[in-house]
């Protein structure tokens, strides 16, 4: 058994940064964040584009960030949260400045703001195009300053701990107690009990296999909150980033950022047509729905499989400077940014839905809070504007630091009981769980995936059903491990999306159903 006071599920933004401020206020109270992967792996470290903020010394306003915030989400936002967000931005983003982060400033010494699809101004506050990974490496550096911390590397968390475990408890509403976490070093067992615990465990992308996720991305936190009976909303809009570079072999693909249209680039066809201005006024600038949707159907109607990215007519120098590990990774594969278009296609990005909460992170399970990508705040509505994601996270996690330092909470005593897994076998079916998962990844990009119908979903109903047997039967006979509990969470994934993809039964945003036509969001531009 493992005691903490706050127990981190996830090290992305969202969960270093809540450790940070909850460790810095409370030095003797033990802080414990579990990540199953290295520290460092998270969505963060991924992220090209950058932080969407409002900056005082340019011409943009709050006013304009909440508009483009509300028209990217398609009617779909909280307008009071997409308010609170935009306004806190600036003081959330110097917190990191603080630390240490280190953001791209032009030769007047101002940041050097970038634009991307969605927006109406240069608001994206960045560092080259490895912004994510810059924030990281700040955060870790803070945490490793802070003796009350504990990190636990290589470490996966199976369930949540709620009622459910234990037998006699006080509290009438579900509580959470903490986690059972799996010790991948050594495949034990640890029973973690934690006054509050915060899932910051990021996105879902591995659900569809192609996508700009990395590994890690299987949904976890989403699916243990769903198996806890904590509300889960609007799984159904999954943002797919336009842009991602093409890759025969499909798998995680590399992202080639927003920001890279927002400097200039085209969307072309292998005609050569400039197709965007067919379906948006704003061409290559719409939001990430439109975009993507776009480029499915210019896909659909010529048979290929990707469209391009023309950048030869860009200053080459100019976008070395300012996107040098993306002019790193074209070049690696032989392609010439200077005279070669680069072949992109769309591929799961975000999930806009989640783990509902409120304006203080407080998911509908008593001390269990949801921060970052794994949460539903209101703030994405049917859609995520660009580079929002990392502003959510950073207020988010404010959020809930202040509401856990101005609110105190009675604890009663439990007995949890450990993990018990006698009668189990140590699986010999990785074959099998390798055979599952491509069979429900086949199965999310072809029938789930940026247009959908009704028919396709509830053959895709049946056949996750299928997989979910035959998964469920393993898992009850095995002694878990990674492979299998993350392919039991992204089935879990997968019924939500799937579930409330039938419920929605109007386009909005990311979600579009050709049986939905009178809602048809993609809308033929006056050019």
């Amino acid at each position: 058994m493992i005691t903490t006071d706050y127990l981190v599920i996830g090290s992305g933004v969202a969960g270093l940064t809540f450790a940070i401020k909850i460790a810095e206020h409370f030095p003797h109270k033990k802080v414990l964040i579990v990540t199953k992967g290295e520290k460092e792996e998270s969505n963060t470290k991924y992220a090209q584009g950058g932080v969407a903020v409002v900056i005082d010394n340019c011409e943009d306003s709050f006013q304009k960030h909440i508009q483009d915030t509300l028209i990217a989400g398609d009617g779909l936002c909280d307008k009071s949260v997409v308010k609170m967000v935009v306004k806190e931005g600036p003081k959330r983003l110097q917190e990191l400045v603080d630390w240490g982060a280190n953001f791209d400033t032009n030769s007047n010494g101002n940041y050097d703001l970038g634009k991307e699809g969605g927006h109406s101004e240069y608001r994206v506050v960045h560092h080259k195009d490895i912004t994510g990974y810059e924030i990281t490496k700040t955060l870790l550096k803070r945490i490793h300053q802070l003796e009350n911390i504990t990190i636990l590397s290589h470490h996966f968390v199976i369930d949540l701990i709620t009622q459910h475990h234990v037998k006699v408890v006080q509290e009438k509403e579900l509580t959470c107690y903490g986690a059972y976490v799996l010790n991948e070093n050594d495949n034990t067992i640890n029973t973690i009990q934690a006054k509050y615990t915060l899932l910051a465990s990021g996105g879902i992308g591995k659900v569809y296999g192609h996508t700009t996720n990395p590994a890690i991305a299987t949904g976890d936190g989403i699916a243990m909150a769903y198996r806890a009976k904590a509300r889960i909303r609007d799984m159904e809009f999954i943002q797919f980033h336009p842009t991602a570079l093409y890759n025969e072999e499909g798998a995680s693909l590399f992202l080639i950022s927003e920001a890279v249209r927002g400097f200039g680039a085209y969307l072309r066809n292998k005609q050569g047509d400039r197709f965007m201005f067919t379906y948006d006024e704003r061409a290559e600038l719409a939001s990430r729905d439109i975009v993507s949707q776009s480029i499915d159907k210019e896909l659909k109607i010529y048979g290929e499989p990707h469209v391009y990215l023309d950048c030869t007519h860009l200053d080459i120098t100019e976008f070395k400077k300012h996107f040098p590990n993306i002019y790193q990774k074209c070049k690696d594969l032989q392609i010439d940014i200077s005279k070669d278009w680069i072949p992109v296609v769309p591929a799961s990005h975000y999930v806009c839905g989640g783990i509902e909460v409120d304006t203080y992170g407080r998911t509908s399970v008593n001390n269990l809070f949801s921060c970052g990508e794994c949460s539903r705040t209101g703030l994405h509505g049917a859609n995520r504007l660009a580079s929002n994601s990392l502003l959510e996270a950073l207020v988010y996690s404010h959020n809930i630091f202040n509401y856990l330092t101005s609110n105190s909470t009675v604890f009663y005593e439990v007995k949890i009981p450990e993990w018990i897994d006698s009668g189990t076998e140590v699986p010999n079916s990785d074959v099998l769980i390798q055979h599952n998962l491509e069979k429900l990844q086949s199965l999310m990009r072809n029938y789930v995936g940026i247009a959908r119908s009704n028919n396709e979903l509830k053959e895709a109903k049946t056949k996750l059903n299928s997989i979910y047997q035959e998964v469920e039967e393993l898992y009850k006979i095995s002694k878990v491990n990674t492979a299998l509990c993350e392919l039991r969470n992204m089935i879990n994934v997968a019924h939500l999306i799937i579930n409330q993809s039938l419920e929605r039964k109007e386009n909005k945003g990311g979600y579009f159903n050709i049986d939905n036509e009178h809602n048809n969001i993609l809308v033929t531009s006056n050019n």
